[in-house]
């Protein structure tokens, strides 16, 4: 699918998929019978529109009016298009009505396992913000099967970091808690129109149960952003900026306070936040 008559929005960080790209995109997404998607941004249709074609059903988000006016007359019936911002617009209900494919020479769907599955070519300006509410509709939802996502390389590396690097930070370490995150494919800007000024990669979050138990999610969202926001500074001395009675819970949990927030992993991060907790009730573990 060409870009046609669309000038490309800065404002809505558009970059569209080539057609080649595309149809690897959607032999990489690995469709199933059952499976039901929401994809992120449609843009021209590009993933949509060979995707339909499996008889998957589809809710395809598009922030761009315009867009969402030219894709209307070219989508089939099994494609669900809705005008707004996959930020704000509630899309759960819209998702929870689409039936799935029913199965070849069949006429009944009863019995047919739904996957609700999650496909995008996402702004690059959104991307982080639209990752974090995805890992949200999982904490609150845990409706979905996976995420293939399209994302910079930059963010990929972040997802899929390991402690102990430069990358390991806030996005990779809230999403492996409650994902398995691997690269599936690398991008040059070349498959994109216009060609963005970085390298792409098609990343898939699989969502399961946490990989660690979290004993109160907001407290460890903002010990969290505490830690590296001063990712230069030892742990205690982070710690004593968030809260005052935090660095006694390195204590508990033996932890050398000298360490800074990269070197911490998944287990010491969710044991840091239960000691935390338990700090502030009064308690010591």
């Amino acid at each position: 699918m060409t870009v046609g008559r669309h000038r490309p929005r800065r404002r809505f960080a558009q970059h569209f998929l080539a057609p080649a790209w595309a149809r690897r995109v959607v032999e990489a997404i690995g469709r199933e019978p059952g499976d039901v998607f929401l994809e992120i941004g449609a843009g021209h249709g590009a993933i949509t529109l060979p995707l339909a074609l499996t008889g998957a059903p589809i809710l395809a988000v598009e922030v761009d009016r315009d867009l969402v006016a030219d894709l209307a007359s070219k989508m089939p019936s099994n494609v669900t298009l809705v005008a707004g911002d996959a930020l704000t617009v509630d899309l759960i209900p819209y998702l929870t009505g689409l039936e799935p494919q029913r199965p070849a020479g069949s006429m009944r769907t009863e019995g047919l396992t739904r996957r609700f599955r999650i496909i995008g070519n996402l702004p690059y300006n959104l991307t982080t913000p639209i990752l974090f509410r995805l890992i949200e509709w999982h904490r609150r939802q845990a409706m979905f099967t996976d995420a293939t996502l399209m994302v910079q390389r930059e963010v990929a590396d972040r997802l899929t970091a390991r402690p102990d690097t430069r990358d390991w930070g806030v996005l990779g370490i809230s999403a492996q808690i409650h994902a398995a995150i691997t690269k599936v494919l690398d991008l040059p800007p070349g498959a994109f129109s216009p060609p963005p000024k970085v390298r792409s990669a098609l990343i898939r979050l699989t969502f399961g149960p946490p990989t660690v138990r979290i004993v109160d999610e907001a407290l460890f969202d903002d010990l969290l952003r505490a830690l590296f926001s001063q990712r230069r500074k030892t742990l205690t001395n982070a710690l004593k900026r968030f809260d005052p009675r935090a660095p006694a819970a390195l204590d508990d949990l033996g932890i050398n306070g000298r360490r800074r927030a990269e070197t911490l992993q998944l287990t010491e991060i969710a044991g840091l936040v239960a000691a935390v907790a338990a700090r502030r009730r009064g308690l010591v573990l």
